[in-house]
């Protein structure tokens, strides 16, 4: 098995300790400071001489802001067991989750008559208002059914990204994002999708290296384009705020809004009727 960081489960506490304090930019001295310990024991600690208590594992990951899910891989490889109470992906029509979906669902309606969706850790689709369905089905070929995770979506030449415009632009932004939770989680899931749309057919190579994707623009617009419809939307990206559940803190909220008139115009017209062929 390997750990979410996608280090061998042979790796120690050390090893993975010590990649998370590089990771955060901390010296030894600033982490031991911080966490109320010596320097000495800190280097006991990552060079495997010193075996943590659970106590300290929990603060030291606090210290470094390990992701929920991360921590119990730190625990783990010191030999204890993970913290109970995590909900898997996937999972948020769970019973005890549903004030949490209660909030989703209200946050999509609102949005109407833009689109709105709800993504899990990997990506995927979990959620969505009827603007989704009436505006991006449009830009959708009869039969195709794989179109829920947006990664997929975006990269796939025989998806969404023909009628993206500026699909080099949009697609940058979106590789920043998987480069960015990579660093950030290190989770099987993400680098395994980050492998996958590099292989898709005219993504750069260059792109793997994370200081080879060009320089974001301050505000992204996705433009498409079918036959005589042209929409453009910007949208925001709303998560929780100090989850303690692994897929809470992984979730993402993310609300169109039209960047034209044009595009407000449509989708307020089409909200009132059914879609257009286009």
């Amino acid at each position: 098995m390997n750990t979410t960081l996608g280090f061998p489960e042979t790796d120690t506490f050390g090893r993975l300790l010590r990649h998370w304090r590089t990771t955060r930019h901390m010296s030894q001295l600033t982490l031991a400071t911080e966490a109320g310990i010596s320097t000495r024991h800190l280097s006991f600690l990552e060079t495997g001489r010193a075996q943590p208590s659970r106590e300290m594992v929990q603060l030291l990951t606090g210290m470094l802001d390990v992701p929920i899910g991360e921590r119990n891989a730190l625990l783990l490889s010191a030999g204890y067991a993970p913290v109970a109470g995590e909900q898997p992906h996937g999972v948020i029509g769970a019973p005890q989750l549903e004030p949490v979906r209660r909030a989703l669902q209200f946050i999509l309606n609102q949005q109407e008559p833009f689109p709105a969706i709800v993504l899990d850790g990997d990506w995927n689709i979990v959620m969505g208002n009827e603007a989704s369905t009436r505006i991006f089905g449009l830009f959708k070929e009869r039969g195709d059914k794989n179109g829920a995770n947006v990664m997929r979506t975006v990269f796939d030449p025989g998806r969404l990204r023909r009628f993206i415009v500026n699909w080099e632009e949009v697609a940058q932004c979106l590789m920043h994002s998987l480069h960015r939770e990579v660093a950030a989680t290190g989770g099987d899931g993400v680098v395994r999708l980050r492998d996958e749309v590099l292989s898709y057919p005219g993504v750069p190579s260059r792109w793997a290296m994370p200081d080879n994707v060009p320089p974001m623009p301050p505000l992204a617009t996705m433009r498409m384009r079918k036959d005589d419809l042209t929409l453009a939307f910007f949208s925001t990206v709303t998560t929780f705020a100090t989850p303690r559940d692994l897929a809470l803190q992984q979730l993402k909220i993310e609300c169109f809004f039209p960047a034209d008139t044009v595009t407000e115009q449509f989708a307020r017209r089409v909200a009132y009727r059914e879609p257009v062929a286009v």
